[in-house]
């Protein structure tokens, strides 16, 4: 009996880059020894070291999380369809309910929001609602931006933004509140003097800063609804607890290549961010998108997606994704929906839980501040500068430059005597390395790089450095005629 097996995106530089795998098997964990045993590398990522299912891993059969079935013994047919859910990090009317006060709006206003307002779901009341809804954005990048857009124009009365970053050239294929002509600028700066050029009607606050543990609960307690725009694991898992210890609705996106997720967190009335992933992967099991890149058209639709979910929750209209997680596949362009449930175990919002105030999140995810590059048994990862590099091939010493970016990588700017190995691949290519060499190994900026050092050493190369800032700080320092990306 051949059952399908759905790869996520992350995962399948395991699975020979296949996103569904048909397998035989009666049960879950049957499927699950089946995959991997024909690809080894990805058990690691799947189990533990004692051989159980990870936590920040989960696993639908069709739409139901088998936590709340036979768990790995669940059974499975033919036509079912297995879906492997990493992290990749019903209900309405939870936000403002009744207009508390009478609102007032101007004629220039009335005409602006005429097309809400001849709409028996929105409306004088409606409107009124979402012109007191106080909504935080957190992030003022590719979800951030069609979310501040939206409902800024639906005439969301307080807007705040949440983000501490520049205006980047490599920001501009998907981040749509920014043009050319902002490069450089604070992003903050930029978004709000956009949003009021949208609509002079709404108060936006900006709040410049890096979210944290010190400041979060007191930035979010001045709001009805919180928007997660968030690209890192730290501050997802921040945000979610936040919400939780001050009731608020958590609306959640996240993207990755072609792919999106969105759903709504609301501890109140269902599960919260933890109850789907109790905990984080390991640092680097899930690219960025610096690392993994992005299509710059999905942000646009998951974070209209979110600024629905958003407005839905205002006006207490329509079927919330409380309890819902929505898959977006842009190649396929298709939607899937799974059914989340709150775990009574979870240890924020449990029957008993244990977590009653922010913690350290850079630690709770394994991200360690002082050495990006991660130690390794023998010790932290050696480095060698841009600058030292130089020196070395100016002298033509003799040195082998291993590069472990992705091919599409290697197109867009390279070394000319370095050799290309993706870090997916280096496992299977390590033969073609010779541990006698001095090994420069580089990447875009030095994260990836570091791992393919970690790996190298634990094989038994003893002469490997890690380029620091990798090709980014070779093309700034070095070689300014190599496009940056």
């Amino acid at each position: 009996m051949a059952v399908k097996v759905m790869i996520p995106t992350p995962l399948r530089a395991y699975t020979d880059k296949l996103e569904a795998i048909e397998l035989e098997g009666n049960t879950v964990a049957e499927l699950l020894t089946s995959l991997t045993e024909r690809y080894e590398p990805l058990k690691k990522h799947l189990f533990n070291d004692e051989g159980k299912l990870r936590n920040f891993v989960n696993i639908y059969v069709n739409e139901e999380d088998i936590r709340y079935l036979s768990r790995e013994e669940t059974p499975v047919t033919d036509s079912d369809v297995v879906s492997i859910v990493p992290s990749i990090a019903g209900g309405a009317g939870v936000a403002t309910g009744t207009a508390s006060t009478r609102v007032t709006f101007s004629h220039d206003e009335i005409q602006r929001y005429s097309r809400h307002l001849i709409m028996p779901e929105v409306g004088m009341e409606g409107q009124a609602k979402l012109k007191q809804a106080k909504v935080l954005l957190i992030g003022a990048g590719g979800l951030g931006a069609p979310l501040g857009l939206y409902l800024t124009a639906a005439g969301v009365g307080r807007i705040g933004l949440v983000d501490f970053d520049v205006v980047d050239s490599s920001n501009l294929q998907r981040q749509v509140t920014y043009s050319s002509g902002d490069v450089g600028r604070p992003k903050l700066e930029v978004a709000k003097e956009r949003l009021a050029g949208i609509n002079p009607h709404i108060q936006i606050d900006t709040h410049e800063v890096r979210l944290s543990s010190e400041n979060a609960l007191e930035i979010f307690q001045e709001y009805d609804i919180v928007a997660d725009g968030t690209d890192n694991f730290p501050t997802r898992y921040l945000v979610n607890d936040a919400c939780v210890l001050l009731d608020k609705p958590n609306v959640y996106g996240s993207i990755f290549r072609f792919e999106g997720q969105t759903s709504v967190f609301y501890a109140k009335e269902g599960p919260c961010y933890r109850c789907l992933y109790p905990e984080p992967p390991p640092p680097g099991l899930v690219p960025s998108c610096a690392e993994g890149g992005v299509l710059g058209v999905l942000p646009g639709i998951v974070g209209t997606l979110q600024a629905l979910e958003v407005v839905k929750l205002i006006l207490g209209v329509g079927n919330s994704l409380i309890g819902r997680l929505l898959l977006f596949d842009a190649l396929k362009m298709n939607f899937r929906e799974l059914n989340l449930r709150k775990d009574p175990d979870c240890m924020l919002c449990g029957e008993h839980a244990t977590i009653k105030e922010l913690i350290d999140y850079e630690q709770f995810c394994g991200i360690h501040r002082e050495e990006p590059a991660a130690a390794s048994a023998g010790g932290r990862v050696p480095t060698i500068s841009v600058e030292e590099l130089k020196s070395i091939k100016d002298k033509k010493e003799d040195v082998f430059i291993l590069d472990v970016r992705e091919t599409q990588e290697w197109n867009i700017a390279h070394l000319d005597d370095a050799k290309l190995i993706p870090l997916g691949e280096l496992p299977q290519a390590v033969n073609q390395l010779s541990s006698a060499d001095e090994i420069v190994v580089l990447c875009r900026s030095g994260a990836r790089s570091a791992k393919a050092v970690q790996f190298l050493m634990g094989m038994g190369f003893r002469k490997v450095r890690n380029l620091e800032g990798g090709i980014l700080a070779w093309a700034e320092r070095i070689d300014p005629s190599l496009p940056r990306y």
